[in-house]
This record gives structure tokens, C-alpha cells and sequence, in this order.
């Protein structure tokens, strides 16, 4: 994901100082937080954006976006980005972190999409199948539904697609019956 030079210098810089004191993983954790809270609540961008919100008060809106857990290395963070005025890229550079994050340690997101609920049996077939597929990666899956498939199963891990759904198959066969 390319966010722009600012959030991604923002971000390097933090991921050099949370390894310089072992800390990658705590601040991972508290940067896939911030983003929930950014997706969870729109107006958190505007809020920040906004010239007449004080730094305080941004301050404590971006603590409380990683939640009670937040530690030292990224309440750091949070005084940098306000003192440097860069409080709007916190997003960008929390999704930035993110993306170096896992990168460096060979981390894939899993998205698997049914389109009905799956048993816990089946859903393990299918991790399995896709750990196989993308050995020496650590897997990070999320699952959802969507009826529109008709049957069947779509895997997205990180940019590869498998489509394996009932409407891909009747959107196949339209298509070649338009093509002869």
C-alpha cells in the first residue's frame, strides 16, 4: 500500500525505534488498534484534521484509539506526530507500521469469504489448505460471509486471489459463451 513519503518516513522511524528496544510486536498491536478505531469512527480523521481541536485533546483521542494498553514507545509517537503537527497521517502511518510490520516478519492476511456460515471442520480444512500453499508465512485469517457467492469460497491472501464460488463459475461460462 503506498500512503504517500510522510507516513511511510513516519513509520519506518517508528519501526527503528520499537526494534531498537523490542518492542515491534507491542507497537503492531497498538497500530492494528488505531486503525479499528479510525474504521470503527470516521470523524476521528476530521477530528484530527481539525486546526481549532487542541493538541491535548487530539493527544488523548489518539491514546484512546490504541487503547488501555498503550505503552511508552507509542505514546512517544503520539507527542512526536503533535509536535510535528503530522497528527492527520496518524492513520496512513499506523497502516504504514502495519505494512512494514509485516513484511519484516513474513506475516500474510487470509481472508476467507463463504457464502454461508462454515463449521469450525471446514473452516480448518481450508486454513490448512492455505497454510500449505504459503509455507515459512505466519497467517493472520479473518472469515466472513456473502450470500452473493451463491456456494463456494473466495481465499484473498494479501494480493493472490482463489476463487472458488459458484458465481465466478457462472460469470466463467457467460464469458465464454460470449466469446464463440
Amino acid at each position: 500500500m503506498d500512503n504517500g513519503l510522510i507516513p511511510r518516513r513516519y513509520a519506518k522511524a517508528l519501526y527503528k525505534f520499537a526494534a531498537e528496544h523490542d518492542k515491534t510486536s507491542v507497537v503492531y498491536d497498538e497500530m492494528k488498534e488505531v486503525v479499528k478505531a479510525f474504521e470503527s469512527n470516521p470523524e476521528l480523521q476530521k477530528t484530527l484534521a481539525n486546526p481549532f481541536v487542541s493538541a491535548e485533546d487530539k493527544s488523548a483521542l489518539l491514546k484512546a484509539a490504541a487503547g488501555d494498553k498503550a505503552e511508552n514507545d507509542y505514546l512517544g509517537f503520539v507527542k512526536l506526530l503533535l509536535e510535528m503537527k503530522r497528527e492527520e497521517f496518524a492513520r496512513l502511518i499506523a497502516l504504514d507500521f502495519i505494512d512494514l510490520y509485516r513484511e519484516e516478519n513474513k506475516i500474510s492476511q487470509v481472508k476467507i469469504t463463504t457464502a454461508a456460515p462454515l463449521p469450525d471442520a471446514e473452516m480448518d480444512k481450508l486454513r490448512a489448505m492455505v497454510a500449505k500453499a504459503f509455507p515459512g508465512r505466519t497467517l493472520e485469517f479473518s472469515n466472513s460471509v456473502n450470500s452473493d457467492l451463491i456456494g463456494g469460497f473466495v481465499i484473498d491472501v494479501d494480493d493472490a486471489r482463489m476463487d472458488a464460488s459458484i458465481s465466478n463459475e457462472i460469470e466463467q461460462l457467460r464469458l465464454n459463451l460470449i466469446t464463440k
